[in-house]
């Protein structure tokens, strides 16, 4: 039986991935052109002209390397992480993507790494490749205790624990293809039962020897060309891919009251076993379906408020045609006239990314609710005539189709079905409307209230930081390459989540201007390590700051108002100074920082003699006096002492 609290919706509030001709916006961009992300290998992944055999069969060869690549996996910076050179070296190289996706992942959701050190987030990572480790072995003709854990499988979630210290649970899941998406499973699970507070889940291949490429091929497993046609007539086998992607998630609720972006919602999931089927690596229907029921059911939702499906679907003639069958006995069932499931795979584009496959089409789906579009499915000739389409109310997607926004919220299910016979099938749903209340978080006064006139904006600050002068000058050309890219970014928007959202680390560098176009200057000079003058750089010490605030506020009326709406801990430390001085002052502070209209009479109570002072000077020497005993009691907040006013 599932309860309220199994079904309390998981948010996803950060991604980050690396798939094949794809990073970033460049990945959406890609589907919704339909581009064939599928190229080849690098060359210098292994020799492959002696293992190329086209249309043969013999031991230890294949007849393809048209794969899905993500190119270089070798350019790791190793110091940034505090690791080693000689460590990294003997570092899996699938280990070195996931700490990168992992910082990827927390900035996304604007939360500085730095601020995640003994939190308690847990880790859940899907990786079922350690081909790295016996290569290193066969180079090195030994092991020792680097090459040990830099190849061992279950070192991979727990180098991102140690790494960032995160004091949650941390694992690595392999359950072949599907297991991306069952860590998703576990650690929703973890979240709704209290055992993290946020998680990182995901997976990762990359393909560093060419074994599964002759596996496929001796066993006549591997599509000829390389790519995946799923639910096609032409499905001649699956497409070989790599590819890494991180979710972080964390609950719907704690991620509102933290003020995360909320991305999309893991509305329900379940996994199950084929158990003693028709093979240990055949797909079973039966099971197929009561994965997907589970599902629906831990999300308490019926099969007809789902509206499309991110398939398995890897090309094969024997595992489309099931899993078609078991989505027709599911979702195809009691939809409404003219309301079809929409059905499609990313795989498509980019080929099977293995244990990272689940996580890719969570990423896909998320940003189809995004931009409201459901992308098409490439190499779809014709549908499969092994599967009775007519069976239930179920459409392929062979062209591009809006997915607007209706009555209810737009919801995905993903599939994932491993070789192992592990499946997994999750329901992604888009992301709530955000509430009004939300608006003091944009610094506007709600409706009604009294607010202030704010002083035109004279230069926009942008600040950049990291480890070294090489990254901070490359940072600045991605920053201005992206400024460039989105013009509808406000630089405003920018420069506040540069300013709050990232790490600070010791090269600094600001680019300061009115508009875009100075901007953009500052950032080309920064790039191109020449000065500017709307360019500040230096190197950050390692003291401490104070801010000390002298009394003046008397610009205008109401002055730091929308600050103190908009900043938690702005408000937090003035709520806090103001019951401290409450039985000093015999007045409520706030009343004194954020007055009635200006011709209104106030009346204030002199600190010193008690008496009622009405006078403008009086008020002004008081909330000198206020803004001293703030000063003094932020310094040292759990001082014992009484603030001097």
């Amino acid at each position: 039986m599932t309860s309220n609290r199994d079904r309390s919706p998981v948010a996803v509030v950060g991604l980050s991935f690396r798939l094949p001709g794809a990073r970033g916006e460049s990945l959406w961009q890609a589907l919704l052109a339909g581009r064939d992300l599928v190229s080849a290998v690098d060359s210098d992944r292994w020799t492959q002209d002696s293992l190329l055999h086209p249309n043969k069969s013999e031991p230890g060869t294949s007849y393809t390397f048209a794969a899905g690549s993500i190119g270089d996996v070798a350019g790791f910076d190793a110091g940034f992480f505090g690791i080693s050179p000689r460590e990294a070296e003997q570092m899996d190289p699938q280990q070195r993507l996931l700490l990168e996706m992992a910082w990827e992942a927390f900035e996304q959701a604007g939360i500085p790494p730095s601020s995640m050190r003994g939190s308690r987030c847990g880790v859940y990572v899907g990786l079922s490749s350690v081909d790295y480790a016996y290569r290193r072995a066969d180079d090195l003709g030994a092991i020792d205790s680097t090459t040990m854990t830099g190849g061992a499988g279950s070192i991979a979630a727990n180098r991102i624990s140690y790494v960032f210290d995160l004091h949650g649970p941390s694992m690595v899941i392999d359950t072949a293809c599907s297991s991306s998406l069952v860590a998703m499973h576990l650690a929703a699970q973890a979240l709704r039962g209290g055992e993290c507070s946020l998680a990182l889940a995901g997976g990762v291949t990359v393909l560093a020897t060419p074994t599964v490429f002759t596996e496929f091929s001796r066993q006549r497993g591997l599509a000829p060309d390389g790519r995946c046609k799923p639910f096609a007539a032409a499905a001649d086998g699956t497409g070989i891919s790599e590819g890494v992607g991180l979710v972080l998630l964390e609950r719907l609720s704690d991620a509102q009251r933290n003020g995360h972006e909320v991305l999309a919602l893991v509305r329900g999931s379940a996994t199950n076993q084929d158990g003693a089927s028709n093979g240990p690596t055949a797909p079973n229907g039966p099971s197929q379906e009561r994965v997907i029921r589970q599902a629906l059911a831990s999300a308490g939702l019926s099969p007809a408020e789902v509206d499309a499906v991110e398939a398995h679907g890897t090309g094969t003639t024997l595992g489309d045609p099931i899993e078609a069958q078991a989505l027709l006995a599911t979702y195809g069932q009691g939809r409404e006239e003219g309301e079809p499931l929409r059905l499609g795979a990313i795989k498509s584009n980019l080929g099977h990314t293995q244990a990272a496959a689940g996580v890719a089409g969570v990423i896909k789906m998320a940003l189809a609710m995004r931009h409201g579009v459901l992308p098409k499915t490439l190499h779809l000739d014709q549908p499969t005539p092994h599967v009775d389409w007519e069976a239930g109310a179920v459409e392929l997607l062979s062209e591009a189709q809006p997915w607007e926004a209706g009555e209810r919220p737009r919801r995905a299910g993903v599939s994932s079905f491993g070789i192992s016979g592990t499946n997994a099938h999750l329901i992604l749903e888009e992301a709530p409307a955000k509430e009004s209340a939300a608006e003091g978080l944009s610094g506007k006064p709600a409706e009604g209230e009294p607010g202030e006139q704010a002083p035109p904006m004279v230069a926009i600050p942008l600040p950049l930081s990291a480890k070294g002068e090489d990254a901070l000058r490359d940072q600045a050309l991605r920053l201005a390459a992206h400024l460039q890219s989105n013009p509808e970014l406000d630089p405003t928007d920018v420069g506040f989540s540069l300013a709050t959202t990232r790490a600070k680390l010791p090269h600094r560098a600001t680019a300061i201007g009115k508009d875009r176009e100075e901007l953009l200057g500052a950032l080309g000079a920064q790039a191109a390590g020449e000065p500017h003058s709307g360019l500040l750089k230096g190197r950050a010490g390692t003291g401490k700051f104070a801010f000390v605030f002298p009394g003046q506020g008397s610009q205008y009326i109401n002055m730091g108002l929308r600050l103190y709406r908009s900043e938690v801990r702005f408000r937090e430390t003035v709520d806090r100074c103001a019951a401290a001085l409450s039985s000093e002052l015999g007045c409520d502070i706030r009343d004194l920082l954020f007055p009635a209209p200006p011709d209104a009479e106030m009346t204030v109570i002199s600190p010193r003699s008690g008496r009622a002072n009405k006078t403008p000077a009086d008020r002004a020497v008081n909330a000198r006096a206020v803004c001293s005993a703030i000063c003094v009691y932020r310094s040292n907040p759990n001082s014992n002492r009484r603030p001097n006013t």
